[in-house]
C-alpha cells in the first residue's frame, strides 16, 4: 500500500479533539501555515489525524477557503511520509492557513515540507 494517501480514518473529526487541540496543543509555524499538534493516543490503528483550516475572516469565499484547504490536504498527503517515518507516537494535527492572499501550491509545497521538518525536529529532543 502507497505511503502517499490520506484516507478517511485519518481525517480529524472529533470535534472534543479539535477543542483540545485549540486548549492543550502545542504550535509550530512557517508562515503562513501553522500546525497545532497533541499527542494522542487512537482506537484505530492510526498514527495521525489531520484537519485543514483556514479563516473565514481572511477568506469570505467558501470556494477560495475550499481551494486552500484543498492544497494543505494535498501538500500534507504528498510529505505525509517524512514524518511517518522520523516520529513515535499518534498525533492530532490541526493545519491552520494564516495568510492573507490565495497561496499557489509550490509555496503551500514548500511551507508544509518546512513545517513538517520543523514538527520532527522538535519532538526528536
Amino acid at each position: 500500500m502507497s505511503n502517499f494517501t490520506f484516507p478517511k480514518k485519518e481525517k480529524l473529526k472529533s470535534k472534543k479533539l479539535i477543542e483540545r487541540l485549540f486548549a492543550e496543543g502545542k504550535s509550530v509555524s512557517v508562515y503562513p501555515i501553522k500546525l497545532i499538534y497533541l499527542p494522542t493516543p487512537f482506537n484505530d490503528e492510526v498514527r495521525f489525524k489531520a484537519g485543514m483550516a483556514v479563516p473565514k475572516k481572511n477568506f469570505k469565499s467558501a470556494v477560495k477557503r475550499n481551494r486552500i484547504k484543498r492544497l494543505l490536504r494535498e501538500s500534507y498527503r504528498l510529505n505525509k511520509p517524512d514524518i511517518l517515518n522520523n516520529t513515535e507516537g499518534s498525533f492530532a494535527f490541526l493545519f491552520l492557513y494564516l495568510g492573507k492572499d490565495m497561496p499557489s501550491y509550490a509555496s503551500t509545497e514548500r511551507s508544509m515540507k518546512a513545517l513538517l521538518q520543523r514538527f520532527v525536529a522538535k519532538n526528536e529532543s
